[in-house]
């Protein structure tokens, strides 16, 4: 099969390699579509150094069951799936408690944060567990199945963790694909004031035809500023879904008191400072959010087949496998939403 190896920090390969073969409990997915997540890119780019090369990157995939293996019961060949790219034991505290992302056994598939990396879906076929599978609904198109997995961290981040309640008003930092799923599900969800931040124009702008309410430029410094004319008591919630440490420490001198505060974006370790008793006295909340569980899966596939959450509308490009670095190229430029590999 053709597949996107990464053989280094920035050599990004095309080359056949052979195609995988269903274990026990496990099935094969023929690709349709895979979103390209910025934590790809960072691993491309050698911005996160956790990468064990060879490695085919892609973790936000939906495609078609090719072949099952030995015990797969509730999927046969020629079902269309959605894949969470997460696998989980469904034996340990952290499964049986429902936090399954936090597995002492987990594995991934194409992603990061556990040392068991599968090979992604970058590729024409994937290999996964059963238990990583979901049906995907038959009005739902394979781009829009592939989001499944950022629009459920969407929804474990801004509703189930920072438990966004209807008026709350929600600024919004970042809002490139992940940072635009957060703003829609907080519109969905019945935020007041929506304020998108964002250095770029073009994010800016298609934050303001995707919902929020008013677009802030961070660049000049006075983003406070014009946050607090915005909503002068001060947000509700803040998600920080850009990366940067700049923007966790926007977030941190946005605050007033009773805030809620997301930090979402960043993967990278980077220090930002707190002063011990203003955030004391402020009793506000920080929370965070990293991976996805079945639960989240479940509530993602649902707010796209009832129409809530229209995931197609953040797609900007979409590429052939074969066009994989022209793809990667598209993900350096701040001109672009979410884009999307269609092997």
């Amino acid at each position: 099969m053709l597949a996107a190896v990464l053989e280094d920090f920035d050599r990004l390969v095309l080359k056949d390699v052979p195609a995988p073969a269903p274990g026990e409990g496990e099935a094969v997915v023929r690709i349709k579509s895979c979103g390209f997540c910025a934590t790809d890119y960072k691993a491309i780019k050698g911005i996160r150094r956790n990468v064990t090369f060879p490695f085919i990157p892609g973790h936000e995939p939906a495609g078609v069951v090719s072949a099952v293996g030995k015990g797969v019961s509730h999927f046969r060949e020629g079902d269309e799936v959605i894949c969470q790219p997460s696998g989980f034991c469904g034996f340990c505290r952290h499964c049986r408690e429902g936090n399954n992302h936090y597995c002492k056994h987990a594995f991934t598939t194409g992603g990061d944060g556990v040392e068991d990396v599968w090979p992604g879906a970058f590729a024409e076929y994937m290999r996964t567990r059963e238990a990583c599978l979901l049906h995907k609904p038959q009005k739902l198109s394979f781009d829009a199945a592939a989001l499944t997995e950022p629009l459920s961290g969407a929804w474990k981040g801004v509703i189930r963790n920072s438990q966004m309640q209807p008026g709350d008003d929600v600024v919004v930092i970042g809002v490139g694909g992940i940072g635009l799923l957060c703003m829609m599900l907080a519109r969905a969800a019945g935020a007041g004031r929506l304020i998108a931040i964002d250095t770029s124009p073009y994010a800016r702008s298609e934050a303001m035809k995707l919902g929020a309410t008013h677009v802030v430029d961070p660049s000049d410094g006075q983003a406070k500023k014009r946050v607090y004319e915005i909503i002068p008591d001060g947000p509700d919630l803040i998600v920080e879904a850009a990366g940067p440490i700049q923007a966790v420490k926007l977030m941190v001198d946005l605050r007033r008191r009773g805030t809620k505060w997301n930090i979402f974006g960043i993967t990278t370790h980077e220090t930002f400072e707190l002063d011990g008793g203003l955030t004391h006295f402020l009793e506000g909340r920080m929370d965070a959010s990293f991976g996805t569980t079945p639960l989240a899966m479940a509530m993602a596939v649902r707010l796209m087949e009832r129409g809530t959450i229209d995931v197609e509308r953040i797609i900007s490009h979409r590429f052939a496998l074969n066009d994989i670095h022209k793809a990667v190229e598209t993900m350096g430029r701040p001109e672009r939403n979410k884009v999307m590999i269609n092997p």
